[in-house]
This record gives structure tokens, sequence and C-alpha cells, in this order.
């Protein structure tokens, strides 16, 4: 579904991504572990337009996207929720889902029936629900980040890349967010998840990467990876477990 190859990536001159490879079967949940720093973030902006790859390949749906915009990306049904809740905060949290679903209104993805959809974010989302008619700015932090996450689901996509969604939320939240990614697994959304808590990601995710210094340093279904003690002693201490 999403076949990444070879990827190398930089900002400006300074190399981030070393020749990453990574594959996102459909219907299947990858997570993409590492410290920080480690090129988590660039890998996905890297395959969903934001950054243009200076080498390599992604290639989704069967296509070559390399290096596309990431507008044309996101029509072909790639979704991106990135760290830092990016959200309209002077639009009510109604009009941000439904800007989520944008490329549909306009044809540029199977529109299919949006009310529902939006019935269904809300579903999943019950503190977006109570507050759809709200300013996304006056949201608390984990509720703008479940409103990103939302957005993204809105678009229908093919494969949802979820970037921290965890980040800087109250463990109550955490659990809140990890319950939805179980939720979207189960209807069979396609999902590469970026997390901090990596103990939390391999519980929900089919097969896992560990991304060090740009370089994949060793992946394998989840459940191995959970097992494996390298990546016990480096990422599975202490931390929020499941």
């Amino acid at each position: 579904m999403l076949s990444i190859q070879n990827l190398h990536a930089a900002y400006g001159k300074v190399e981030v991504l070393h020749g990453i490879s990574l594959e996102v079967p459909k219907g299947k949940v990858v997570t993409l572990i590492g410290s920080n720093g480690a090129g988590k973030t660039t890998t996905m902006r890297a395959i969903s337009g934001m950054l243009k790859p200076k080498q390599g390949n992604v290639r989704f749906d069967g296509k070559d996207v390399t290096g596309m915009d990431s507008f044309r990306i996101a029509r072909a049904g790639l979704a991106h929720s990135p760290e830092g809740r990016r959200v309209f905060s002077t639009m009510s949290v109604k009009d941000n889902l439904l800007l989520g679903a944008f490329p549909r209104f306009t044809r540029s993805r199977p529109r299919g029936d949006i009310n529902t959809d939006l019935e269904k974010a809300l579903e999943l989302f019950p503190r977006l629900k109570e507050r759809q008619d709200q300013l996304a700015g006056t949201l608390s932090g984990g509720e703008q980040q479940m409103l990103a996450m939302a957005r993204a689901i809105m678009l229908n996509p093919e494969v949802v890349l979820l970037d921290e969604p965890s980040m800087g939320l109250a463990p109550i939240l955490v659990d809140e967010v990890f319950r939805i990614i179980s939720r979207l697994k189960e209807r069979g959304v396609t999902m590469l998840l970026v997390e901090q808590f990596a103990a939390a990601a391999l519980n929900v995710a089919d097969y896992g990467y560990v991304l060090e210094n740009g370089r994949i340093s060793v992946h394998g279904p989840a459940e191995s990876l959970k097992n494996d003690p390298a990546v016990k002693a480096a990422y599975l201490g202490g931390g929020h477990q499941h």
C-alpha cells in the first residue's frame, strides 16, 4: 500500500535520513519508533510531500508520489496528522473536520457520505462531539490533538500518517488516543504511527521499525520487537506502559 525505498532527506546540507526503507501493507498498523532527533518526523514529512526527498522513492497504492506536492498526495488518499496539533483555531471543531473532507467536496477524492463520516468521527472522539460548535482555538491541547487526528480521518484516506499523536498529552488522554487507534485498526484503516511511547505503539501495531540516527536499525513483527532485549533496553524501560 505504502512503500518507501532507500529514502534520503535533508534540511539544507544536513542529511537526516540515510537511505531508509519500510513497507506499510493495506489494513495494517506499522509503527516507527526511535529517540528524539532520530528522524521520525522527517520521515513523515518526506512521505507526505512536506519535504522533498533527496534520493529514493515513495510509492503509494502502486503510484510513485516521490516529491509530489502535499495536496496532490492527500488527494491520492494519504492523510497526515502532523505533530504539534495544527488546527484552524478561528474555526469551529465541526468546520475543522469538514475541512479535512475538502478534497471529497471538490471530487478529487471519492465523495462518499460526508455527513455519516462526520457522525462516525464525532462518535470516535466523544470529547469533540460535546464541543463541535466551539472554536478549535478554545480546546485544550489534548482536544486539539484529537481534532488533528479526526480531521485526517475525514479525508476517508487509504493511509493515515499519525505523527506523535500522544505528544504532550496527560496519561488519561494518551490511553484514549490509543483506544481510538485500536478502533480505527478494527475498521481496517491502514496507519503509519510515529510514537514516543514505544510500548503502547508496539501493543497496537502489527509491525515495527526502529529508527536510529536516520537509519533503520531493526524491524520485525511488533510482538518480536517487544521481546527484543536491545529494543527493550533502549525504548521500553519505565515510561508509559499498557
